[in-house]
């Protein structure tokens, strides 16, 4: 780390996330002052009201938007509040995007266009979204995943992982700034693949049931999904699940100097904490 980290304040958007807990949690390792900011904390990207008093006063932001960062209102939102934060000095932006998704483009311009230094993480599909959010109840309860994942090779990444790299970033001055940075994890497994070895690490059989996006959009609706909402989905799924995305990429790499986590690691331990236990 080349960055001065004793005194150096963190904005982390979504702390309460996935990606945003993990990024606190690496943050304050590595000697940083974190500011949560979540709907808890009182910070709401859908209030302007409640960016300045985050904002004020720190040297860093990691930029995390809810829903999805390709979403209608993302760019808007994400331009807007890159440059609010430059005005109040935060001038050090790292945002979260995602591999592949052309629908994140119109975002990641939002913050290239504001003066911040800025960079972004485009990360490959989450490890965490087996075991954290939706996902989690359909193999927990009947032991059957179905989603539009087809048989396309992944390289699910540790969100672990995408928190280190944030946090290398932001602590080494302006050696990645005003980059793109890809990151996945160490080798292509598809979803099929991918329950086999949740399967394996729970001793607990377990299929996967690949279904068309359309299809898998009305199970949304069926589940009480807005349909604009399962439209975007069906529409992000469609793209990002062809198979464009079946290739490695080195960002964890080229900013730790090490291998990324491996899938069977991420899904023996939360087999281990009672993840998918009926």
């Amino acid at each position: 780390m080349t960055r001065n980290t004793q005194n150096m304040t963190v904005v982390v958007t979504g702390a309460s996330g996935r990606t945003g807990s993990r990024v606190a949690e690496s943050a304050r390792a590595a000697g940083l002052t974190v500011r949560a900011a979540s709907r808890a904390q009182g910070f709401d990207w859908r209030d302007r009201s409640t960016w300045a008093p985050t904002l004020r006063g720190a040297d860093a932001a990691y930029l995390v938007y809810p829903s999805d960062v390709g979403a209608p209102e993302a760019a808007r939102a994400v331009g807007l509040l890159a440059h609010e934060a430059v005005g109040l000095g935060v001038r050090r932006l790292v945002l979260l995007s995602s591999r592949g998704e052309e629908l994140a483009r119109p975002t990641e311009e939002a913050l290239r266009e504001s003066a911040a230094d800025w960079t972004v993480v485009r990360a490959a599909w989450f490890a965490q979204n087996f075991s954290e959010g939706p996902l989690v109840e359909e193999l927990r309860g009947c032991g059957e995943l179905v989603f539009p994942g087809g048989e396309v090779g992944e390289p699910f990444v540790d969100v672990r992982d995408i928190a280190d790299v944030v946090v290398a970033v932001l602590t080494a001055g302006d050696r990645y700034t005003r980059q793109a940075l890809a990151v996945s994890g160490p080798r292509l497994l598809t979803f099929r693949e991918a329950v086999a070895e949740i399967a394996a690490a729970t001793g607990r059989p377990m299929t996967y049931r690949p279904v068309s996006a359309p299809e898998y959009g009305e199970r949304l609706t069926g589940f009480g999904v807005p349909p604009e909402e399962a439209g975007f989905l069906v529409d992000l799924f469609e793209s990002l699940l062809d198979g464009r995305n079946a290739y490695l990429s080195d960002g964890v790499q080229q900013v730790l100097g090490r291998e990324p986590r491996d899938f069977t690691e991420c899904a023996r331990e939360a087999a281990a904490g009672g993840t998918w236990k009926q």
